[in-house]
């Protein structure tokens, strides 16, 4: 009887063989362990750190900077009755980015929010075009746009704790410097 109990708890009691040569292997990974580290070492990052998901304030943060931005290139209009003045470069506000439309070229951004269950926040798309973009609703147009160059960006947090937006070449950009970049690579393209 005291044999069955000892049973129902392994690593209590007699050991085969078996049993032996994976404690072996437990205590070798153990000491691999030991030997890359503590995890609260700061001086040795693990290699994939565990990441928490945004909170609702990094969320909402990064929402401004996204609507900042976007209030820079193409401001909300206001609704009037008389009729606008032709500009040479047309600014269009869509829900999720802006449209600039010059009249050989345009420059059209878009966010792409990531889910909550996500690690990430979100990807913002700028994207230099020849031709004239066809807006969403209007018909298309015989001659389509074509894609000249593509800017992808993250946004990450600096150490002032202000969210700045990454490019995969891991320069950066404030709010301020990237519409100033969006700006500048439609002119590039207008030329």
């Amino acid at each position: 009887m005291y044999g069955l109990h000892l049973a129902a708890y392994p690593g209590v009691g007699l050991r085969t063989e078996t049993q032996l040569a994976w404690g072996a292997r437990s205590q070798t990974a153990a000491l691999n362990f030991r030997k890359a580290g503590k995890m609260d070492d700061p001086s040795n990052p693990p290699s994939n750190p565990w990441t928490a998901p945004p909170t609702a304030k990094e969320r909402n943060a990064v929402q401004r900077a996204v609507t900042a931005l976007l209030d820079e290139l193409a401001p909300e209009r206001v609704i009037s009755r008389t009729e606008r003045i032709p500009v040479p470069v047309e600014q269009h506000r869509t829900p999720g980015g802006c449209v600039l439309q010059a009249p050989n070229a345009a420059l059209s951004v878009s966010w792409y929010p990531d889910s909550d269950e996500e690690s990430a926040f979100g990807e913002l798309d700028v994207v230099v075009w020849r031709g004239v973009v066809s807006r969403r609703g209007a018909p298309p147009r015989r001659e389509g746009a074509k894609i000249v160059g593509e800017l992808a960006l993250r946004p990450v947090e600096d150490p002032s704790g202000i969210f700045v937006w990454r490019a995969a070449d891991g320069q950066t950009y404030d709010t301020d410097a990237l519409a100033a970049k969006c700006l500048a690579l439609l002119d590039q393209q207008m030329e």
